[in-house]
């Protein structure tokens, strides 16, 4: 399920520059940084064909310079972990806290390397899909805002995504979810992990995601398991 909607998210976000004329982000603006860094992806992975076409590893550079300073995955991380962060919290004892709490880094630094593989294998299926942006939402006084599109293709039903975008303390904006068809991306993540963090611990699912990220960059299929 995470990457059908991974799939969803990349392709949609390359069909922004469809939109948007490459300008600086501006992440004082939800709106604008979710067009803007997405124009910047798309117009890199154009010019970077040729490296690209040699070797599929190049599209993590790309997803490194253009896509992830633009997400916040030490929140998503967080999200995804849930009720093991509140866990860490509740442990008296301090060097069993610090352990803890080095492990919940570990996972956060895992997690983000494990997005940037993902993303770079779907990237490898982009084939110039259309978009569609709701109308820009209002943000003064919010510290959550949610950017509609509208993913079209020939012979195909039209497909509805809404990218969360959040603002933090300095006052910049950055993703941190999507939902697809009414479903979250850390919803159906976390869902995915939870028995496993239960059971086995974060140590532990942060070493299958790290064994995840280290494979070569390939488009992985809708496996739940990728």
């Amino acid at each position: 399920m995470l990457k059908k909607f991974l799939v969803i998210a990349a392709l949609s976000t390359l069909t922004f520059a469809q939109v948007v004329k490459a300008a600086d982000v501006k992440l004082t603006d939800p709106n604008k940084m979710v067009r803007q860094v997405a124009d910047n992806t798309f117009e890199r992975i154009t010019k970077d064909q040729p490296l690209i076409i040699k070797n599929n590893e190049h599209l993590r550079v790309i997803v490194e310079e253009e896509l992830m300073p633009y997400i916040d995955y030490k929140y998503a991380a967080l999200r995804v972990l849930g009720s093991e962060v509140s866990k860490v919290r509740a442990i008296t004892d301090e060097a069993e806290k610090a352990r803890a709490i080095k492990d919940i880094q570990r996972f956060i630094v895992v997690f983000r390397e494990y997005l940037v593989a993902t993303y770079a294998g779907v990237f490898t299926q982009y084939t110039n899909q259309q978009v569609e942006f709701g109308a820009p939402q209002p943000f003064k006084g919010k510290d959550v805002v949610v950017v509609k599109t509208k993913i079209i293709e020939a012979g195909k039903p039209d497909i509805k995504i809404d990218f969360k975008v959040r603002e933090d303390r300095s006052g910049e904006w950055r993703a941190y979810d999507m939902i697809a068809e009414g479903i979250s991306l850390l919803d159906a993540k976390q869902s995915e992990l939870q028995g496993m963090l239960r059971q086995q611990g974060i140590d532990h699912v942060s070493n299958l995601l790290e064994q995840k990220s280290q494979l070569p960059v390939q488009f992985r299929g809708s496996d739940t398991n990728d």
